[in-house]
């Protein structure tokens, strides 16, 4: 299946039952891990709005939310440079933290999120990312504990994911073709 997004030409990857699955697993093994504790999610907007609702609905213990919007992309492009439009709200200290992306390409944008919250002195802090581009990496994460899918390097759209604006709404993923 074929869609175009402001012209752009998309065929698909990963269908919204298989995200779902996977999300599924995912939700189990964070019900597990942090098993009586009190996680704080913190979702990376705009991105990562749809896995992280679809992802706090498997999670099954305690848990509080909180938000900050970073970008680094210029339409299908990394910018390598990161900006910071809305900060945490939210004392993280002595916190578990669970950063939330939709996708980790380079890791620029991750490593700025790292920094930025471990500033907080947080009990620990790890990554559930739902897309992963080992390829594409500048350096290795540690803290990079939940993977829903790993992929080529190829830009993507949909389900959060989009391109100018325009495809966080799709329910599917979509690769460029």
């Amino acid at each position: 299946m074929k869609i175009q997004i402001d012209e752009k030409d998309f065929g698909l990857m990963l269908e919204y039952e298989q995200i779902k699955k996977r999300i599924r697993l995912i939700g189990i093994q964070l019900t597990v891990d942090y098993e009586n504790k009190v996680p704080v999610f913190v979702g990376v907007l705009n991105g990562s709005f749809m896995f992280l609702a679809d992802l706090v609905k498997e999670v099954t213990i305690s848990a509080e939310i909180t938000f900050v919007k970073v970008s680094s992309y210029d339409g299908d492009k990394s910018t390598e440079k990161v900006k910071k439009e809305f900060d945490l709200s939210m004392n993280l200290k002595g916190r578990d933290v669970i950063i939330v992306e939709d996708i980790v390409d380079t890791g620029i944008t991750l490593r700025y999120l790292l920094d930025m919250i471990k500033k907080h002195n947080p009990t620990s802090v790890k990554v559930c990312t739902l897309l992963l581009k080992p390829k594409s990496l500048k350096e290795n994460f540690e803290e990079i504990a939940y993977v829903g899918f790993e992929i080529p390097d190829e830009f993507v759209v949909g389900y959060g994911l989009d391109y100018n604006g325009l495809g966080r709404n799709l329910q599917d993923i979509y690769r460029a073709v």
